[in-house]
């Protein structure tokens, strides 16, 4: 039977995604083979993802939205002031739901679409073709092409491409800071994310002589075969994009995502990010606590600066001086309070 919520906010791994509810009509896809989604990632290897996604505190405006964006199959568009806990929400949705690693693209002034999708070597091909030049077509594919020489050689998926591969659970992709982008690549993505699907030209222009070809995927840990360079998803990806408010959004993309503005943490929320990061409260934290939400109101802060400053003030041997003059300089106001829009 379908259920709400799916995601609860609670930390506590579970397989309930199996029992979202069936997709809109209009946002159903047919992608296939389908893949078997990734496992998750051992601790060992990302410490960082794993603490980020123990240490995220939902509130209940986000375990709401982070649902309806798993039901509509529809991107989630988060808002809000820096340290609020925008980037770090998709890894305790991933780790909830054992959607395996977290995908991330950062977006910088100069990333494309094509970035995101895959990226082609062409040049390296050309060395490779120069290389084997002379050898036998044997020791190449079945079609006669030497090894190295192949197109899906010189082709390797980006993290969009990868997260719309036909997976039989939605993969989690994070596309941090899409307001540092281009001006055209929101409306670039239009297209992609309403059809859940892409094509690779290289791959279409070979598909009369080579209709399949097996990619290597963005996370390394996925090789998938793709026919006839179409690529299309089975289950949508629980997409987030984040920004910092630097901008205005085109309309056409905003009606196609979920919003979700995180507010500056209240101060029971402050001192559960708190408990999380750095374990009970003791009172030279609750002091920091009480000192950060003061200056916070006069400027913009992030948590990650008061969280700086209670770990120091554990640090033995520092003086009540030096805690004090550290604390000041570790919250220095990023800027004035700024102006986030609820989309």
């Amino acid at each position: 039977m379908p259920l709400w919520p799916v995601y609860t906010g609670t930390d506590e791994p579970h397989d309930r995604v199996t029992q979202l509810p069936d997709p809109p009509p209009w946002r159903a896809f047919d992608g296939g083979p389908a893949l078997l989604s990734p496992p998750d990632e051992d601790d060992t290897v990302s410490r960082d993802r794993q603490h980020r996604a123990g240490t995220y505190r939902a509130t209940p405006e986000s375990v709401e939205l982070v649902n309806a964006a798993l039901v509509l199959r529809r991107p989630l568009l988060i808002t809000g002031p820096p340290g609020s806990g925008k980037s770090s929400l998709p890894y305790a949705v991933a780790r909830e739901l054992k959607l395996g690693p977290v995908l991330r693209w950062n977006i910088t002034s100069r990333s494309t679409l094509q970035d995101g999708l895959y990226q082609y070597d062409p040049m390296a091909r050309l060395y490779a073709a120069g290389k084997s030049a002379g050898r036998k077509p044997s020791s190449g594919a079945d079609d006669g092409t030497p090894a190295g020489d192949a197109l899906e050689d010189h082709l390797r998926l980006g993290p969009l491409g990868t997260a719309l591969l036909p997976f039989d659970r939605p993969r989690v992709l994070l596309i941090d800071e899409i307001d540092k982008s281009d001006l055209d690549l929101p409306n670039d993505l239009l297209n992609v994310l309403e059809e859940g699907q892409y094509e690779i030209p290289e791959l279409v222009r070979a598909a009369e002589r080579t209709p399949t070809a097996e990619l290597m995927a963005a996370d390394r840990e996925t090789r998938a075969t793709v026919d006839r360079g179409l690529v299309r998803c089975r289950a949508f990806p629980f997409i987030v994009l984040t920004s910092n408010g630097e901008r205005e959004f085109p309309a056409a993309f905003l009606r196609r995502c979920v919003p979700l503005h995180l507010r500056r943490p209240e101060p029971d929320h402050l001192e559960a990010i708190v408990r999380a990061h750095l374990g009970e409260l003791d009172g030279e934290t609750t002091r920091l606590i009480s000192m950060f939400l003061e200056r916070g109101s006069q400027g913009e802060l992030a948590t990650d600066q008061l969280l700086n400053a209670i770990y120091l003030s554990r640090v033995p041997g520092l003086s009540a001086e030096s805690r004090e003059a550290l604390a000041a300089g570790l919250m220095t106001h990023l800027g004035p309070v700024a102006e986030f829009h609820d989309f």
